[in-house]
């Protein structure tokens, strides 16, 4: 299979779709890669570097899409990218389609078949290509908290570990999920004081095992997240509804009750976000300011530590996309965890929306995948 990597083009991403190490796998399996000249310059890797591990570096977008049967992204396809997009043409990538009804629109007009990282599934329930970047996005939420509270930044100048004879920062994490336990995780090594709400009672008891009582847990209800963002320094949203659009847990009245100078950091902004007053951002300029609360809404968080975050990413696709290469779009027909994964994967299918998270987030008719793969 031709399998083509265009250089991404959301502001300030800096991730590729392919490593010159998956290039290489790919490649051994006997696929020919396509890859856009400096697609690789944000993870340091340059031309010379894809072309030792048997990649084709080719000058344009235009020849990558025009010339691959399946196209490997990091990020959704920008309108100028989905245009180009045809039936009979893969395309694997994030695509966080439940906030972004233009996309759909691109996507279902295109033809194409898009499966989406985000909505892969494994056998145990878990969505193992999006875990990566979640533990990355968790990690990074604390360093974005801390620069934020800083005074010269416009927060109250509070440093998250304190000092001997100072409190701690307080943080609170909304969500106990691969995100909120790596933000939590930062958090507990900087030494700031952490509780953790979430919904699920048996995780709350899983977090209080692996943080040996370090961290409090609270179990969500408004109650209690109105009580415990009216004391926190951070406040880190971290929940996920796989494929829908994020819950707004916090309400712009209930930023009057928020300390001045303290810090929202909504990681589920790729999923619309799950405070009311969050807008995406970008690393030019991440924040933004709501009745005195700094907000934190970047929607590409990991593409700010390239190199850390495509290697996890790779390491996470590589199987799936072997499968793609391999099989084309018979891999979602396979009856192995990989093809069961891929098929929950599936969002849009020659015109048909085949996830019902995104169907039900944008009132579009959903077509069971199976029934669209073979109609």
């Amino acid at each position: 299979m031709r399998v083509g990597v265009p250089t991404e083009i959301k502001v300030h991403e800096y991730r590729v779709g392919l490593t010159p190490s998956a290039v290489r796998e790919y490649v051994a399996r006997g696929h020919q890669v396509l890859v856009q000249s400096g697609a690789g310059a944000g993870i340091m890797a340059s031309d010379e570097t894809y072309a030792k591990a048997g990649a084709t570096i080719v000058r344009t977008a235009e020849e990558i899409f025009a010339g691959s049967e399946m196209v490997v992204k990091v990020k959704e396809p920008q309108p100028g990218e989905w245009i180009q997009l045809r039936k009979g043409q893969l395309l694997f990538t994030y695509l966080h389609l439940a906030p972004d009804p233009e996309q759909a629109k691109g996507l279902i007009e295109s033809g194409c078949t898009a499966i989406a990282y985000e909505t892969v599934t494994d056998d145990k329930g878990t969505l193992p290509l999006l875990a990566p970047m979640s533990e990355v996005a968790g990690r990074l939420a604390i360093e974005a908290a801390g620069e934020a509270m800083r005074r010269s930044e416009g927060g109250a100048g509070i440093l998250l570990g304190g000092v001997p004879g100072v409190p701690a920062g307080r943080v609170t994490v909304l969500g106990g999920g691969v995100v909120g336990t790596h933000a939590a995780r930062m958090a507990v090594g900087l030494g700031a004081e952490v509780t953790i709400v979430d919904k699920s009672i048996p995780r709350l008891r899983q977090l209080d095992e692996l943080f040996h009582g370090r961290v409090r847990t609270r179990y969500s209800t408004l109650d209690t997240i109105d009580a415990e963002i009216s004391v926190a320094d951070a406040v880190i949203g971290a929940v996920l509804i796989p494929g829908a659009s994020a819950p707004k847990l916090v309400t712009r009245a209930m930023l009057k009750h928020m300390k001045a100078g303290s810090v929202l950091v909504d990681v589920a902004i790729d999923q619309g976000g799950c405070f009311e007053t969050s807008t995406p951002t970008t690393h030019a300029e991440p924040t933004y300011v709501v009745d005195g609360i700094i907000h934190y809404c970047v929607a590409n968080m990991p593409g700010a530590v390239p190199q850390t975050s495509a290697a996890a990413l790779n390491n996470a696709t590589l199987p799936y996309g072997l499968a793609l290469a391999d099989q084309g779009i018979a891999a979602l027909h396979a009856h192995s965890e990989i093809g069961r994964g891929l098929l929950a994967g599936l969002n849009v299918h020659e015109g048909k929306v085949t996830s019902k998270a995104v169907a039900d987030s944008l009132a579009l008719e959903f077509v069971e995948p199976e029934v669209a793969l073979t109609s």
